[in-house]
């Protein structure tokens, strides 16, 4: 029986642990500040509903582009964040909007 030889190569250098990382930079940096935020479907939806009048489904589904069910999953996802949404038939027309009672 022979005795099998470990062909793998020493290490030439001991493994060095990482350099600590540098201060943490601020996340809001001045180029930052002065960039405005982009504006997403969702803040559409809010400033939609936020008017007096509010909006309806088929408002909503073409200012995002929605199918109508993704755009009422929307406004319950409005909810559980809080906002307070209301329907009212006008004409026989849903009309939802944000009540002034909403946490912000």
């Amino acid at each position: 029986m022979t005795k099998t030889t470990n062909n793998k190569p020493k290490r030439r250098y001991a493994r060095t642990q990482k350099p600590a990382p540098e201060a943490a930079i601020e996340p809001t940096s001045i180029i930052e500040a002065d960039t405005p935020r982009r504006e997403t479907k969702i803040s559409k939806v809010i400033t939609m509903l936020s008017g007096a009048e509010g909006a309806t489904l088929e408002q909503i589904v073409i200012a995002t582009g929605w199918q109508a069910h993704t755009a009422r999953a929307a406004m319950t996802g409005l909810k559980k964040k809080g906002h307070t949404v209301v329907r009212e038939a006008v004409d026989g027309v849903s009309h939802y909007r944000i009540s002034a009672a909403t946490k912000a």
